[in-house]
């Protein structure tokens, strides 16, 4: 979901302007721009220039629309729709977060959770 490898140098910075997180997000500024239009939970706040200026939670939006439309083959409407649930009782981030896993990321986590239950049956005999 998010790009930390690219993100670890820009990490100190508390805003950035809508030309870094383009080169952060590897998306062309008018792309940004639309979104910021069709996505109520993307809405970067301008600065006294009226410069888009995004946080680093802006970044994690924008990283989670991209996958949701580019890789996960949403539409704008079930991008947004999928962004605004929250699903099945959990938090939103959880939610987004558990989507973006990769399927072996999945697969290694479920037999982590085996492995737990097992050692907890061994120690509970």
């Amino acid at each position: 979901m998010f790009q930390v490898a690219r993100m670890k140098k820009a990490e100190k910075k508390l805003f950035y302007k809508i030309g870094e997180v383009c080169k952060i997000c590897r998306l062309e500024p008018h792309v940004l721009r639309y979104w910021e239009t069709e996505f109520p939970a993307l809405k970067p706040a301008k600065n006294r220039s009226g410069q888009r200026i995004y946080r680093k939670k802006d970044i994690e939006v924008v990283e989670t629309i991209k996958h949701l439309v580019y890789e996960r083959g949403y539409t704008i409407a079930g991008a947004n729709q999928r962004l605004m649930e929250k699903g099945d009782g959990e938090p939103q981030e959880m939610s987004l977060f558990r989507d973006t896993m990769k399927a072996g990321q999945r697969r290694a986590l479920g037999e982590i959770k085996k492995d737990v239950g097992e050692i907890l049956q061994i120690l509970e005999s």
